[in-house]
């Protein structure tokens, strides 16, 4: 398979930082183009979540430089990658809370990782971003890990009430804060022409499932520099509908 791929970040409208990270890595291997994309969105509400964020995306890039080519020469699996991923966010979140502990602080992040290799794709889920998959219609393939999802899960909270709730934008879990992580890992076949896309919780807040569709459908005809366009525009249009939180999308295209 090959590979297209646009981002765009934005601070927001009244953030005074943008506490969003994002990894796009690409590898050439005996078996095909590999390709890495993460987005981590530091928490706002807690203290240096820049910190965090920019911790986390440090981590994957050092796991896809290094462990990674280790995992191809021995017997690459699904449950191997799995728990790959597991020690290597386990680690970073021992690592966090060990920092906020000895300074006072409480940060955390939310991890979105994206493994495209060998026709498949690895998506590994902690918080609240979201991963989008385009084949002829969009598909949220993530559930969001927050007080409200869980609420409407049990039938006790409906979508109108939960876009009302002042716990909304709870989290159930974070790496950095907390005890207990429990990762979802979601994996499926790729295919020519499927468009996915990673994005933080500013960026969807505002704006419906049918505009995002919209903004990913592409000519014929196109390019990385298209795609980056329409996330802007897709970005600008949640600026302009009030959105408060920083804004960060990555899009990576599938190509024959």
């Amino acid at each position: 398979m090959r590979y297209l791929s646009a981002f765009y970040t934005d601070i927001g409208t009244q953030k005074k930082s943008n506490q969003d990270s994002l990894l796009i890595q690409e590898a050439n291997t005996a078996t095909g183009t590999t390709l890495l994309a993460v987005l981590c969105d530091g928490l706002g509400g807690l203290q240096k979540g820049e910190i965090a964020s920019a911790e986390m995306i440090k981590a994957f890039s050092a796991w896809f430089q290094y462990q990674y080519p280790v995992l191809l020469n021995q017997r690459f699996t699904a449950d191997v990658l799995r728990e790959s991923w597991s020690q290597l966010v386990s680690e970073t979140h021992r690592k966090l809370t060990a920092y906020g502990k000895t300074r006072g602080l409480s940060l955390g992040t939310t991890v979105e990782a994206v493994l495209f290799c060998e026709k498949r794709y690895y998506v590994f889920h902690i918080g609240d971003c979201r991963v989008y998959k385009k084949t002829g219609v969009l598909q949220q393939i993530t559930k969001d890990q927050t007080y409200i999802q869980q609420e409407m899960d049990y039938g006790r909270m409906t979508l109108e009430e939960a876009i009302k709730d002042p716990k909304r934008n709870m989290l159930l879990q974070c790496v950095g804060a907390g005890n207990y992580l429990a990762p979802d890992f979601i994996q499926g076949e790729l295919a020519p022409e499927q468009g996915f896309l990673i994005c933080s919780d500013g960026f969807r807040h505002v704006i419906s499932t049918g505009e995002i569709a919209e903004g990913m459908r592409l000519p014929s005809s196109h390019h990385e520099d298209l795609m980056r366009k329409r996330l802007e525009g897709l970005t600008e249009l949640c600026k302009q509908r009030g959105e408060k939180d920083n804004i960060t999308s990555i899009w990576i295209q599938v190509c024959r």
